[in-house]
């Protein structure tokens, strides 16, 4: 049974999801100046909808932590059956979200273990729980391990291990941007591109390889050194950036995925 706590703690995860897919202009990820165009509508209506669905897996994540009251090999095997149940779940809702669910599903679970632990300290928390493997794991690699083991990436694994240091520096980017009197959305477009510019992303990894990922991390810094998405340049470098990942087909999904856990944790109330 979940308590009220877990299901805000879910919904609270599952708005920053939305909140990250209403950033634009996304470069490469779907935003809402998709919806002029009705197949991409149809996508971003199920990555809606799909996100929806996490709602309760990440509070049964959340239970499993708080009744555990401890990271231990157990609360590891339980995170990662619901993790599982959840991602079959996601599927039949129009699937998305996979690198999302795990992100957040950790998250969820420092915040259940240590409520009143601030939000750098909540990243920090999740190398307890990613410690211990997960033994009840398929035996098959997925392709994301396949890729991370392929090119030496830490992948959504070694993040969680390394207590979301992506995680930390889209918080980081978040009030820097604000400080400096960015808008709200400029200042979430500015943690995105943080996490780009240096995440290994398992997805580019898969579809452009090598040589495509660091040309997205290039372009991630490029907009950062103009000044950020709120000065001109930056905005410019911005818009380019964006034409060319769309036009490659490129993907930087994990970078979405690390954003919302940081809109979670950035949104978490202050004790």
């Amino acid at each position: 049974m979940t308590s009220r706590e877990d299901d805000a703690l879910a919904q609270a995860a599952v708005a920053a999801l939305t909140g990250q897919l209403a950033l634009a202009p996304k470069p490469g990820l779907p935003d809402p100046r998709d919806l002029e165009d009705r197949s991409t509508r149809r996508e971003h209506d199920s990555l809606r909808w799909s996100a929806r669905a996490l709602v309760p897996g990440l509070a049964a994540m959340a239970a499993s932590a708080r009744r555990t009251g401890e990271a231990t090999p157990v609360l590891r095997a339980e995170l990662g059956a619901i993790g599982r149940c959840t991602e079959h779940s996601v599927g039949l809702a129009g699937g998305g979200h996979k690198g999302a669910l795990w992100a957040l599903g950790f998250l969820v679970a420092a915040v259940a273990l240590d409520p009143r632990a601030k939000a750098r300290e909540i990243a920090l928390n999740t190398r307890k729980i990613a410690a211990f493997n997960d033994k009840g794991a398929p035996k098959r690699p997925s392709r994301g391990s396949s890729i991370s083991v392929k090119y030496g990436a830490a992948g959504a694994r070694g993040e969680a291990r390394a207590g979301f240091p992506h995680v930390r520096r889209a918080l980081d980017a978040l009030t820097a941007a604000r400080t400096a009197g960015a808008t709200e959305n400029q200042a979430r477009l500015d943690a995105l591109l943080t996490v780009m510019s240096t995440l290994q992303d398992t997805e580019l990894l898969y579809t452009a390889g090598p040589l495509g990922l660091r040309q997205v991390q290039a372009g991630a810094r490029a907009v950062l050194e103009a000044g950020g998405t709120a000065t001109a340049a930056g905005a410019a470098a911005l818009a380019a950036m964006d034409a060319d990942l769309h036009e490659r087909g490129w993907s930087p999904r994990g970078s979405a995925g690390l954003l919302a856990g940081a809109l979670f944790l950035d949104a978490l109330p202050p004790l």
